[in-house]
């Protein structure tokens, strides 16, 4: 297994990692074996968002014997009531419940506090102004809670949460086919009115706050990676094309930002098919061609750092020299962080020989050879 910081966090998630949400689908002693086997496998980050007692008492009992080999996301303003799962910002329910999960997961600490599931700017400032981010903030300063985080599906929260300075994570939905929508308030509505002609690629705003993640050093971790499984099947996905768990995987690992994709398993065999991305080979995880050849797609033009651009005859990092121009170029000046980050690659953009090599292998058209003469006179380099 690999492993990525989270931004500044200093915390090395797995590449891999556990969303918890199917836990409760299955008897406890079988989803804290599931827990226990990802664990042997190297995942060492698991989302808890669930309220419910079972969800929480099983992710306990598979991390009692080895608490500091974890890193949970536990969430504030997920509650349990009357037997039912409701998102609120009242105290009442708040504090009670993350008590809770204190208790049920059977540890005085949280790694990463996540403000949860904000989609609206109603709701945005309503969690912001108030007794329920005192008590965020409150838990933070007593290290109930190592680091603050926010779960959204809307790049514009996403933005909001970068630019507080003191949310150091986002939990965040990341696919091809959320990435080509623009954003929205109800993440149920995302695919409504669909029609191709809507898809012009990446949605700006999306790519925006990919790069100001980067950039701020605020993480992301990934839900909702294989849109629930439609993107495994060509008549359910929106490309018309299927895709594997491996493949997936890297188009989420390839955003600016993302140290860990938390993926729902049901069985071991789910856990094998996602951890085997950390031996796959580029072909396996190649996502590039088959949107490349999907019906429905329109990435042509833009760069999504697939990497098939290699190998480049003076051994420029080619999707690494495109990402840093992407996060550079959207400033009114180049961030000086950016600037160090692409000054300390081994080969930098002013090396291009124009031999065009690449374009001819880039699935997209990206007229690299003009990228490259554009990122070297804003480098200087």
């Amino acid at each position: 297994m690999n492993y990525r910081e989270l931004g500044k966090t200093g915390l090395m998630l797995s590449e891999v990692g556990f969303g918890g949400e199917w836990l409760e689908r299955h008897e406890e002693a079988e989803s804290v074996a599931l827990m226990r086997y990802a664990h042997e496998k190297g995942i060492n980050i698991i989302d808890c968002w669930m309220p419910d007692p079972k969800s929480r008492d099983i992710i306990g009992k598979a991390i009692c014997d080895c608490r500091d080999s974890w890193h949970v996301q536990g969430h504030f303003g997920s509650t349990w009531q009357d037997g039912q799962y409701v998102r609120t910002r009242d105290l009442r329910f708040v504090k009670p419940a993350f008590e809770d999960l204190l208790m049920r997961l059977k540890t005085d600490y949280i790694d990463l506090g996540m403000i949860h599931y904000i989609d609206s700017l109603d709701d945005w400032n309503n969690a912001m102004n108030g007794a329920f981010l005192d008590y965020v903030l409150e838990m933070h300063k007593k290290g109930v809670v190592r680091h603050i985080g926010l779960s959204t599906h809307n790049p514009v929260i996403g933005k909001l949460a970068v630019q507080t300075g003191f949310i150091e994570m986002i939990l965040f939905s990341i696919n091809p086919a959320f990435d080509m929508r623009p954003a929205t308030e109800d993440i149920d509505a995302l695919f409504e009115g669909y029609d191709q002609a809507d898809y012009a690629g990446i949605d700006p705003e999306r790519a925006l706050f990919y790069r100001l993640c980067e950039e701020k050093g605020v993480g992301l971790t990934v839900m909702k990676g294989f849109f629930g499984g439609r993107l495994f099947h060509k008549e359910q996905s929106p490309f018309g094309v299927a895709f594997t768990p491996v493949q997936l995987i890297h188009y989420a690992l390839t955003r600016p930002g993302v140290a860990s994709v938390l993926c729902g398993f049901d069985t071991k065999e789910q856990v094998d098919a996602a951890v085997a991305y950390e031996s796959a080979d580029d072909s396996e995880k190649d996502y590039a061609s088959v949107l490349a050849s999907a019906p429905l797609h329109s990435y042509r033009g833009q760069c999504t750092y697939c990497g098939h651009c290699k190998p480049c005859p003076m051994d420029i990092d080619i999707a690494m020299v495109n990402k840093f121009y992407d996060l550079a170029a959207a400033q009114p000046s180049v961030p000086e962080s950016v600037q160090a980050h692409y000054e300390a690659l081994a080969h930098t953009a002013s090396e291009c020989i124009g031999c065009r090599g690449c374009e001819a292998r880039c699935p997209f058209g990206v007229a690299v050879a003009e990228r490259m003469e554009k990122t070297a006179a804003l480098f200087g380099c």
